[in-house]
């Protein structure tokens, strides 16, 4: 059993790397892949004791990347795209790249909490890194806000407060999900669709045609196993991925603390079994993708 989908301190989840991989090895995985949220740090710092404790330890990362916004029209959801590193690290430029991406998180920070405050809220950008600590989203906020009693939920404060069209949201720079795709590649990563559930397209015609268009700009997978996935979609993911010749993988999007419900390894209620053959076809689709490019 595998998992390739997971989260430490280092975004927003709860352990540390160290602690991620002592997890996986008490549980009995044979690989697990850090997907850190726009940082390759959990990965990293996490390196060398998963050699230490024989776990085969894959780079991957998450990144946030937004369609762009036409005339008109509402702002359109976020988008999450993974990348993979089987075979090498990514480039000096892409890691360059990501620390552009971090400066528009922090700039995002200062904003929403300027936009909170005018809201009557009181928060400050400290009390909430002191929660983020190494890279502060608005995961970091939902919980101070709970905590201070402004909510009683974290979904509460995500639907008043730090949604898209919440009262107090703020923009941040994103991608296009093409642009991260492209990214992906040029850095000698295997760009895969994070979640697809999440995807405003949600049936077999229109989901198909969205990931046409990205597979022409070097979309390399689609990620069929997860924690929130029913068997029916599993099953359309899987034979959308066989149709356009596209790499299958799968995790259970691991956050500790952050999301109680969902365990390393088997997801949500133990329901989700991910097979090292995942790996290995995702590897040999990799490989056989870089020669053909």
């Amino acid at each position: 059993m595998i998992d390739l989908h997971s989260h430490t301190d280092q975004s927003d989840g709860s352990l540390t790397p160290q602690e991620l991989v002592q997890e996986a090895c008490r549980i009995g995985l044979e690989a697990l892949a850090i997907s850190d949220h726009d940082t390759l740090a959990g990965y990293d710092m996490a390196e060398a004791v998963a050699a230490e404790m024989g776990l085969e330890l894959l780079c991957a990362i998450e990144l946030s990347s937004r369609p762009a916004q036409q005339a008109g029209e509402r702002r359109p959801p976020s988008i999450h795209l993974l990348g993979y590193f089987p075979e090498s690290a990514p480039t000096r430029d892409f890691r360059h790249w990501l620390r552009t991406q971090q400066d528009g998180r922090r700039r995002r920070n200062l904003a929403l909490v300027s936009k909170l405050q005018s809201l009557g809220v009181v928060i400050t950008l400290d009390e909430v890194q002191s929660v983020g600590r190494n890279l502060t989203g608005r995961p970091h906020f939902a919980q101070v806000l709970e905590r201070k009693g402004y909510v009683r939920s974290r979904q509460e404060a995500f639907d008043l407060y730090l949604a898209d069209h919440a009262q107090a949201a703020v923009e941040r720079d994103e991608p296009t999900p093409e642009e991260a795709i492209r990214r992906i590649r040029a850095a000698g990563g295997l760009p895969v669709v994070a979640h697809p559930c999440r995807l405003p397209q949600r049936d077999s015609a229109s989901l198909a045609a969205l990931l046409e268009r990205w597979v022409d700009v070097g979309l390399e997978g689609i990620e069929v196993y997860y924690s929130e996935h029913t068997a029916e979609q599993m099953e359309l993911y899987a034979r959308l991925a066989r149709r356009m010749g596209l790499a299958v993988t799968g995790g259970s999007d691991f956050h500790g603390a952050t999301k109680p419900g969902i365990a390393l390894g088997t997801g949500r209620n133990g329901a989700l079994r991910v097979p090292y053959t995942v790996l290995e076809d995702m590897k040999t689709a990799h490989l056989a993708m870089r020669k053909a490019s």
